[in-house]
């Protein structure tokens, strides 16, 4: 096992046929490098848990909005929020509307780092899609790289009823905690930076029901 592997091995069973998450991983830095430069800085877009717990300390931090993607919790987690008997729900961002968040940069000395360790947190089951969005800041336009779900993984949900939400947010629990509180410390963060969230806030509703 490559030294880096350590990181993926618990989620290998969660991981589509065909999709590895360091052979995308390096697909997606080479697509960095011809943005950015051999020397560039990072941009990374947040829109659930990277706004509340980043994991870096970026040299700067917008509002900002992307175009085109909206946030859903629609992703399921069998690890992170869940179990594979009881499985919870993260965020992704799916095709459609809009979606309000949070641009951070990272300078270009600190960039590779905090490339390796997002990686490492969103990407060890390869689930999601890397994409590099525009996102507006007080420097114009940036290409950030932002995690994307199509609606043909196996990790989307699909329709859930209000039933089976409550029967997540009551149960799903996984080794970083609730899909509950998961969800409220989003809201609230959210609500932090100016961002309602109608969407969420009803689905938040379903708990107390």
């Amino acid at each position: 096992m490559r030294p880096d592997s350590a990181a993926y091995a618990p989620y290998e069973h969660l991981r589509p046929p065909g999709r590895d998450p360091q052979q995308l991983r390096e697909i997606t830095r080479a697509q960095w490098r011809q943005q950015a430069g051999a020397h560039g800085e990072l941009w990374v877009f947040g829109y659930a848990s990277l706004i509340w717990r980043p994991d870096f300390n970026p040299a700067e931090r917008h509002p900002t909005r992307v175009h085109g993607w909206h946030r859903a919790l629609a992703m399921w987690s069998r690890v992170n929020r869940g179990t594979p008997e009881q499985p919870g729900l993260v965020f992704a961002l799916l095709p459609g509307g809009s979606c309000r968040g949070v641009v951070y940069r990272v300078p270009a000395r600190e960039a590779d780092t905090v490339f390796d360790r997002l990686w490492a947190r969103e990407m060890p089951s390869a689930v999601y899609d890397p994409r590099w969005l525009p996102c507006s800041t007080p420097h114009g336009p940036v290409p950030a790289l932002a995690f994307t779900l199509s609606r043909h993984s196996p990790s989307y949900t699909g329709t859930l009823t209000p039933h089976q939400y409550r029967e997540i947010f009551r149960h799903a629990h996984g080794r970083y905690g609730s899909t509950l509180n998961y969800a409220r410390q989003t809201l609230e963060s959210l609500h932090a930076h100016g961002v309602q969230d109608p969407r969420l806030s009803q689905l938040l509703r379903y708990a107390d029901e």
